[in-house]
């Protein structure tokens, strides 16, 4: 099989030189079968010619037998060794013969007008042949001309031809390799400004005054994927700092405390007091690694849920049973107006709708009531958990479903995920080709699950 050449600018130039080679063919052939219908044409008129001429004599002679006596009347007519002249009777006999090349006496059907036709062989021949009555004889008429000139000139013709095909596809590549290269000269230039691209440059794009029209597009689409990108990386170095900085915390607390209490002799209630107290640091380790195991999990590529009905109204009664002891604690309640059902993977719906029922009651006021609602919204089934405390700063609402992120670092306790609550809350959405949203003001905060109906 043969292989296609990796370079397009190579390409470009044998798929111009093989266009410019079929273009030039087919002009070739078209010119030679041109020239081969012209010179048989010429030839047929000449022998035609010479018919007719020899239909004349014989009317103005007495008899064959005169006309044999005369051969400069019709010897001069033929005027070179490639022609041929006979006059035939009835039986066969050439009553006259000029036939330089030795051909057989040919046998052809008689017409009273003239007929053409080729003679095939060791010498090739073009016939024209005409019967007349002439004095109540029969007689045929014929003049021939040897190919072998017309096959000469035509043979020099092809090759002339295929030189000048080949050395038009030679100078049809050449230019067709310059044509490309230049042409390709502003994709060079895009590949350069690429290449100076790297993790410490993303803030640089491609898009140049000097880009031809048809690259413009393709820089702009570049330039979208590269602020993605520093976006992307933006939120991983961001999230490698968080990740750090929510590890480090737990763990200096464990050995903070382990070597203040190592640092004497305690009593066994101290060393139960210090085992009670990493044992809450080791639950958040593990809570927050379980969430990060599960962001990307759900994350990949093939991650896939197992959806079913859903009735909503009995799966909020069963996380309000669940949250009624933190709800009693803050002296908060909750108010559901949910119905109907969903397709959704049920215990994905769970998690996400206990991480927002958690978070309402975390920062909600106390005494304030927690209210659950859904609704059909363009097509989309829309969940809803609202609560009433501070309003969010319109800087930290794009970033609330961030990883690690949280409007006020000061507020964690027991049971806190880490920051990484509504980041599940979103992953589960885009899991299930939903949206996560959020909307503050002074009446409170709602978070939105929009899902697909």
């Amino acid at each position: 099989m043969m292989r296609v050449p990796r370079s397009l600018s190579l390409r470009l130039a044998l798929q111009f030189a093989l266009a410019g080679a079929v273009l030039t063919g087919a002009m070739g052939v078209y010119l030679y079968q041109s020239l081969a219908r012209e010179l048989a044409w010429r030839d047929d008129q000449a022998l035609a010619g010479r018919v007719e001429r020899m239909v004349a004599l014989i009317d103005d002679s007495a008899s064959i037998d005169a006309l044999q006596r005369r051969p400069q009347l019709y010897g001069n007519m033929l005027g070179n060794r490639d022609s041929m002249l006979w006059i035939i009777d009835d039986q066969g006999s050439a009553r006259i013969s000029v036939n330089p090349a030795r051909l057989p006496v040919p046998r052809l059907p008689g017409r009273a007008d003239t007929q053409f036709g080729d003679v095939h062989g060791a010498a090739p021949a073009r016939l024209a042949w005409r019967r007349l009555e002439h004095r109540g004889a029969g007689l045929t008429l014929v003049a021939g001309k040897l190919l072998a000139e017309r096959e000469q000139m035509l043979a020099s013709y092809r090759a002339k031809l295929l030189i000048a095909l080949a050395a038009s596809g030679l100078l049809l590549f050449a230019l067709g390799w310059q044509v490309s290269r230049h042409g390709l000269a502003p994709v060079r230039r895009l590949a350069a400004r690429a290449a100076a691209i790297d993790s410490a440059h993303l803030h640089l794009r491609l898009a140049g005054r000097g880009d031809v029209s048809e690259l413009a597009e393709l820089s702009a689409a570049l330039d979208t994927m590269l602020a993605r990108l520093e976006h992307g990386f933006a939120q991983l170095s961001r999230f490698s700092e968080d990740l750090a900085h929510e590890l480090r915390t737990p763990l200096n607390n464990l050995m903070g405390h382990t070597q203040q209490t190592l640092s004497r002799v305690r009593s066994t209630d101290d060393y139960e007091e210090l085992l009670a107290s990493n044992q809450e640091e080791y639950e958040r380790l593990s809570r927050m690694i379980d969430s990060m195991l599960f962001l990307a999990r759900n994350e990949q590529p093939d991650a896939a849920v197992q959806r079913s009905e859903v009735e909503l109204a009995p799966l909020v009664a069963q996380l309000c049973e669940y949250f009624e002891g933190m709800a009693e604690e803050r002296q908060m309640t909750f108010d559901s107006r949910v119905q109907g059902s969903v397709r959704a993977d049920p215990a994905l719906l769970r998690r996400a709708l206990a991480n927002l029922l958690a978070n309402a009651l975390r920062y909600g006021m106390p005494g304030s009531t927690v209210g659950i609602a859904s609704a059909s919204v363009d097509g989309m089934l829309e969940l809803s958990v609202h609560n009433v405390g501070p309003e969010i700063g319109a800087a930290h609402l794009p970033h609330l479903f961030e990883r690690f992120y949280r409007a006020d670092a000061a507020r964690s306790g027991h049971g806190d995920t880490g920051g990484l609550g509504l980041a599940i809350v979103r992953s589960i959405m885009q899991l299930h080709g939903g949206s996560a949203e959020v909307d503050s003001g002074a009446a409170g905060n709602t978070f939105r699950l929009r899902l697909p109906g």
